[in-house]
């Protein structure tokens, strides 16, 4: 019996020495664990991970690179779960839904007593997109907007001018038919109906309309302005100058004209390096054409902090690595993509010599904000299938504008009842 005791004790002893050892989460307090999609941006966030651990050498940094399909769900998850990573990549069309469940932290104390990090330093679209009541939850870290990439070898073998600022809706119907080639599967343009970001959520505020008005109260979608747009996308199709959505379904529109099966592409600025280093010095970019009105939406990348994270204090000094003046430098030097912060920008101008990179930082002018409310997932996702119903035949862009609208107008006044 007294061996049993003991024994008992022991294994008491142990246990509670494990659970000293472990944060509440179960996680080693020694480790922070780093979560984003885009492997493209390893560079720079190893750079980062390199220079925070020289001041932090007891710290082990874990990142890891999840699918962007997959992302959401597995943070998600894990974070209800009480666990998850430290810190991780957030967006704009899941920003509130995170601050409404109480999953991110809310970074303006760290910045208040942190005279390192000005918000000043940084671009005002990006910081309005992670604020909630005039607070930062995420941290800057870059911005992306959208210019029009453009093949020049096929400009040139189809003899028509390089586009530029001067071009309009009426030239890329123009030109994009001069550029088309049935016989060799070429398209002039890409009408992008499967991604909004890069298609007709830079189309509608051209066409001089909205997505979603400023006091978010009301849909922009069945409205004529929207209606012209997606008309204007539709003759683009129908015309052959354009993929069909099926095709684009089945061929990222990317691949497309990676493979030069497109002459011109609307994109957001974090495919420049990638275009660059399959097309070289073939690769140019221009501002979008206008319609009535100029128009690129403006989106960009936070780094959030897990509100249950046991590392508070350390998560902040490499959010601060990350996200700092260093480490949005050493981001631009490799040209994955625009920093958030403006200084650093300058610097990025010069990581692909060759296009024009100003481009993408003129488009913060005339910029419009990614469209975004509470519950914007359930209104996107009617969105989604609904224009894409109508683009596969399957009733008409009326028709499909008028559900997208009556559904999302419902949403949002839900949404101003709570």
């Amino acid at each position: 019996m007294k061996k049993l005791t003991i024994l008992i004790v022991l294994l008491m002893v142990g246990f509670s020495l494990v659970a000293c050892s472990n944060s509440s989460s179960g996680k080693d307090k020694n480790t922070l664990e780093i979560a984003l999609w885009d492997e493209n941006a390893s560079e720079a966030v190893d750079a980062s991970i390199e220079a925070f651990k020289k001041e932090n050498p007891d710290i082990e940094v874990k990142v890891t690179y999840t699918p962007f399909a997959e992302y959401w769900t597995k943070l998600r998850t894990s974070l209800g779960g009480g666990s998850g990573p430290d810190i991780f990549w957030m967006n704009g069309p899941n920003f509130y839904e995170y601050v409404d469940s109480n999953l991110i932290e809310n970074l303006e104390t760290y910045i208040d007593d942190d005279p390192q990090f000005a918000k000043e330093n940084y671009y005002e679209t990006v910081l309005d997109l992670y604020s909630f009541e005039d607070e930062l939850y995420a941290a800057p870290y870059f911005v992306d907007s959208i210019g029009l990439f453009y093949n020049k070898k096929l400009f040139d073998e189809a003899g028509v001018p390089y586009p530029d600022d001067s071009w309009t809706w009426e030239d890329i119907e123009m030109y994009g038919e001069e550029l088309t080639n049935k016989e060799e599967n070429i398209h002039g343009y890409v009408a992008r109906i499967t991604e909004n970001q890069q298609g007709y959520y830079n189309i509608i505020p051209q066409a001089g309309g909205y997505i979603i008005n400023e006091d978010k109260t009301q849909s922009g979608f069945n409205t004529p302005e929207a209606k012209e747009a997606f008309t204007f996308l539709q003759n683009l199709i129908d015309k052959g100058i354009s993929p069909t959505v099926q095709n684009q379904i089945e061929t990222k529109a990317t691949q497309m004209f990676i493979s030069e099966r497109v002459a011109m592409l609307p994109e957001i600025s974090v495919h420049a390096a990638e275009f660059h280093k399959e097309l070289g010095d073939d690769l140019g970019v221009a501002p979008l054409p206008a319609g009535k009105e100029e128009g690129s939406v403006i989106h960009g990348i936070g780094w959030a902090m897990n509100s249950k994270s046991d590392n508070k204090e350390l998560s902040w000094e490499l959010i601060k690595s990350l996200s700092g003046e260093e480490g949005i430098t050493t981001m631009a030097e490799t040209g994955f993509s625009t920093p958030a912060h403006k200084e650093a920008s300058q610097i990025w101008l010069d990581s692909i010599p060759s296009i024009d990179l100003q481009v993408f930082l003129d488009a913060h002018d005339i910029g419009v904000l990614y469209p975004i409310s509470k519950n914007v997932a359930e209104w996107q996702d009617v969105e989604t299938k609904e224009i894409q119903s109508a683009f596969l035949g399957e009733q008409t862009i009326d028709e499909a504008l008028e559900k997208v609208s009556e559904q999302m107008n419902k949403v949002l006044e839900a949404e101003n009842m709570e």
